[in-house]
């Protein structure tokens, strides 16, 4: 017959989980933390009864299997366990929730909350139910390893994304760019993919597995400052120191660039026809690359128009000059020509 020295501790133990389960669907989603300390207190009390009973949560005594006490008795370990779980992903989301990365982690908060739930399950059908566990597990290795077959790809992505989520390449808001060209901000990161918001406004949805093979170039680490290089070429007819504190004083003209680092010029090379100088300057961020370089040749333009310096001709063009008094009248020609046919 069912003991009555059980008997109390076990009514107490379900009250417990029951009135936990109630007071955490009422408090929602929106209060992790007062959530957690309801979900410590219970299961700190479940616990404290099973301990002063002297009631073992993993096995059930022999007066407990009596037909009187045993739905009692399973009940009290089923909540008890379930209370377990539920505690410890609480404290898995807090600790994300405090590392202040709750969603680009929110992949491996899935994956330890998925292991939680399938260690609790199995615990309460081997301890609780005394089913056993064994045969179950190689019966779902099985079935695991067919269904892995078939979603290969889906898997491939799963998997990458895990990786990349551990590997902290990127975050979310990171400003990112794909060995293929692509870059854009990150907005979201799920399971399957990982989805970028372009320059142009445009959401670009890339499987992680093709995102784990790529390279990327994480554009907003160490900070959101993004280095760009313009190159500018100059009539030879100028000095060259004379060329690069005129283009100096463009750069520190310009609005749309960062003053710290200080931009600066190279003088890459000269000839007979040019001096090639390349302008290199920061801006805040990938997305203001275009409008600072806008910004920039205009003001070049100006310069140009106000010191007398003049732009050379492209690298892959001639000028024929008149002809000489007496010689047949022609017009001045430029021609373009392709470099394979110089």
């Amino acid at each position: 017959m069912f003991g009555e020295y059980h008997s109390l501790p076990l009514v107490l133990i379900n009250l417990l989980g029951l009135a936990g389960i109630l007071i955490w669907h009422i408090q929602g989603r929106s209060r992790p933390t007062a959530r957690l300390i309801v979900q410590i207190l219970f299961f700190a009390g479940m616990s404290l009864v099973l301990w002063l009973a002297g009631i073992s949560p993993y096995r059930l005594d022999d007066a407990e299997l009596q037909e009187a006490g045993i739905l009692l008795a399973k009940s009290a370990r089923i909540l008890w366990w379930l209370h377990l779980a539920w505690t410890l992903i609480g404290f898995v989301h807090i600790y994300l929730t405090l590392n202040r990365r709750p969603q680009e982690a929110h992949l491996l908060q899935d994956l330890i909350v998925g292991v939680v739930y399938l260690g609790v399950a199995l615990s309460v059908i081997g301890f609780v139910f005394g089913a056993p566990i064994g045969p179950l597990i190689a019966t779902s290795g099985v079935v695991v390893v067919i269904i892995g077959l078939a979603l290969q790809n889906t898997l491939a992505d799963v998997f990458s994304g895990i990786a990349l989520a551990l590997g902290r390449a990127y975050a979310i808001g990171d400003w990112i760019q794909l060995s293929d060209g692509t870059e854009g901000r990150v907005t979201e990161t799920n399971w399957r993919s990982t989805n970028l918001l372009t320059g142009g406004h445009n959401i670009v949805v890339v499987p992680n597995s093709v995102l784990a093979k790529q390279g990327v170039t994480n554009r907003s680490r160490p900070d959101e400052s993004h280095l760009v290089a313009l190159t500018i070429r100059i009539a030879a007819t100028h000095k060259p120191r004379l060329v690069e504190e005129m283009m100096l004083s463009v750069l520190r003209g310009c609005e749309r660039i960062v003053a710290d680092p200080p931009p600066a010029i190279a003088l890459k090379t000269i000839d007979a026809i040019a001096i090639e100088v390349e302008l290199q300057f920061r801006v805040a961020s990938a997305a203001t690359r275009t409008p600072a370089q806008n910004e920039i040749i205009d003001l070049v333009y100006d310069h140009c128009q106000t010191t007398g310096l003049s732009l050379a001709m492209p690298e892959q063009s001639f000028f024929c000059p008149p002809p000489a008094e007496g010689a047949e009248p022609a017009a001045a020609v430029v021609r373009s020509l392709s470099s394979s046919s110089l």
